[in-house]
């Protein structure tokens, strides 16, 4: 069943008038910069997902890479290295036309996360490139993104998820397989069972 539109909110004064004011905790959380402590956050982090905005919509996809892959250049500067993916490049696309960005900190075991908002410009630089190579292979781009405003937001959601609660895993085999979800929608243009066979080699062998 639907909601009903009539009870749609259309309004900030609405909004607040229903939440309240935040505490002053919600407040002062939030920084212009990165400072030590947040430092030491985004140090422990081995993935974040990055939202962008484009002309042709929004997109939000995952980054991540052994703890502190992102680099904190200075109080306002990060340096997030563009690794292997689908080729897809929707956030590049859309960093083109808008520069801004949200970035979602997760760390394993932690409750709380870490939001940043900014604006990222994609660099070729061929000593960041280098700086950035695992294995002898280079990112072909990084982002140095300049931050806004730094703060965390509190363990409610990923407390409610039990998101780091081993028994609440889902079973590999209780879901679609990518080679399943293919196969379908290329109405078996795909052979999803080979593309499942070969998935966990070529993942393996493709990670840079």
């Amino acid at each position: 069943m639907l909601a009903d539109h009539q009870f749609d909110i259309d309004s900030v004064e609405v909004l607040e008038a229903l939440f309240g004011q935040p505490a002053q905790a919600s407040l002062v959380k939030e920084r212009d910069h990165i400072d030590a402590y947040y430092r030491q956050w985004i140090a422990a982090s081995p993935f974040l997902a990055l939202a962008t905005s484009g002309p042709d919509g929004l997109d939000c996809s995952p980054r991540g890479d052994p703890r502190g892959f992102v680099e904190v250049v200075d109080a306002n500067t990060l340096i997030l290295p563009e690794r292997r993916g689908n080729n897809r490049i929707d956030s590049l696309r859309n960093l083109i036309t808008d520069p801004r960005v949200a970035l979602l900190f997760l760390i394993p075991g932690l409750g709380e996360t870490l939001r940043i908002n900014g604006r990222a410009r994609i660099s070729t630089d061929p000593a960041l490139l280098e700086r950035y190579a695992v294995d002898g292979k280079q990112p072909k781009v990084v982002l140095v993104i300049t931050v806004e405003t730094v703060f965390f937001q509190c363990s409610r959601a990923v407390a409610r998820a039990g998101l780091w609660d081993v028994s609440r895993h889902v079973e590999r085999g209780s879901l679609p397989t990518p080679g399943q979800i293919l196969e379908h929608a290329s109405q078996a243009a795909i052979d999803g069972a080979a593309y499942d066979s070969a998935l966990p080699e070529r993942v393996g062998t493709t990670l840079y």
